[in-house]
């Protein structure tokens, strides 16, 4: 299997759109630390529907100044590959609270952890 086919997130839908919809995730950018949202694990879980493309994300912090710009970005690459009648919806949430237990190997490298 090619590593952008591994969800290190929740997935529920169709398979053809599971490496996509990865693959959208990853170009969007936390400029924060400048690691793609999904490496920084703020990606908690996709669903999708005949109708939707919903995806639940959170930031490393209530404060976080970039929320609507990471926002943006995700409706903006997600509306790139769902199909044209599909609605794509971003909840960002805060339950469960982020911790660096969510971040993946390379973004723990990357911050020499």
């Amino acid at each position: 299997m090619k590593p952008l086919e591994v969800s290190p997130y929740p997935y529920a839908g169709p398979e053809d759109l599971r490496a996509p919809i990865l693959a959208a995730l990853h170009r969007v950018v936390d400029p924060e630390v400048a690691m793609t949202i999904v490496d920084v694990g703020l990606v908690y879980g996709v669903t999708v529907t005949a109708e939707r493309l919903h995806v639940r994300l959170t930031m490393t912090s209530a404060a976080c100044p970039v929320v609507d710009v990471i926002l943006d970005d995700v409706g903006s690459e997600l509306d790139k590959v769902a199909p044209a009648d599909m609605a794509v919806e971003v909840e960002l949430v805060w339950e469960p609270p982020w911790t660096t237990e969510r971040m993946s190997d390379r973004a723990k490298a990357f911050m020499g952890w």
